[in-house]
């Protein structure tokens, strides 16, 4: 009878301890069971997140500048005016945007104009080798230079032409001209003191002018600027020598 009590009671402490196991492992295998949904979960969250934005591979652009040797040919003797151009005259000048040079892009830009109507290269070298120089009255230097000086050098330079040196002498001595007609190379004329003729300039293109401005120097500027449409009183045209077959 003990015996019998003994085994039962052994067999009673197996099966307890048997159960007490599979709860632990029951309770394990759900625990990691929900560990690895809440993963699987957060996972989809994530991955929904990033689906959402859309990349796609970046690019780098380089570019390396590079300027094409002009190779304009141009007869400077006998530079073409903005009107008239003969068959033979634009034989003697070949531009085009592959052939243009740094000059010509720089007051292309300035003028506003395409770099096909700048080829008159004398004039804007000598307009660069001025640009910047300060303003003062009577001077005709370097260092300064004042309005009517400037036009007188542009003249001799580019024209071959003499002027006299006051603006009011240069306004006196040239043919009177419409703005409709103005020509690279004409002058044009400002009273900014009393009813003189007190300023003058060269006419490019584009309703722009190159001078000797007290503001900034030598400078282009724009005829429709306010302050120039108020002070312009008329435009003139000396005879050119070297335009003069074009011009006739």
């Amino acid at each position: 009878m003990k015996i019998k009590s003994l085994i039962i009671g052994l067999l009673s402490l197996v099966l307890f301890s048997s159960c007490s196991t599979f709860r632990k492992l029951s309770a394990n295998d759900i625990s990691a069971s929900q560990s690895t949904k809440n993963k699987k979960t957060n996972t989809t969250a994530t991955r929904g997140f990033i689906n959402e934005i859309e990349v796609s591979p970046g690019s780098v652009v380089t570019a390396n500048p590079t300027y094409v040797k002009s190779t304009v040919k141009t007869d400077y003797a006998n530079p073409i005016s903005q009107t008239g151009v003969s068959a033979t005259d634009e034989k003697m000048k070949v531009v085009t945007i592959e052939t243009v040079n740094l000059l010509q892009l720089k007051y292309a830009i300035i003028t506003d104009a395409t770099v096909e109507k700048l080829v008159n290269l004398p004039l804007l070298e000598v307009i660069d080798k001025w640009w910047g120089t300060k303003y003062c009255m009577g001077g005709s230097t370097d260092n300064c230079i004042d309005c009517s000086a400037f036009t007188q050098v542009i003249m001799r330079d580019v024209y071959q032409q003499s002027l006299p040196r006051t603006a009011q002498e240069q306004f006196n001595s040239c043919e009177k001209i419409a703005l409709e007609d103005l020509r690279e190379g004409d002058l044009v004329f400002f009273t900014t003191v009393e009813k003189d003729i007190s300023h003058v300039g060269i006419y490019l293109l584009n309703n722009k002018f190159v001078h000797a401005a007290t503001s900034g120097g030598v400078m282009i500027s724009d005829l429709n600027e306010n302050y120039w449409q108020g002070k312009f009183k008329g435009a003139g045209r000396m005879e050119r020598k070297v335009l003069a077959n074009n011009e006739k």
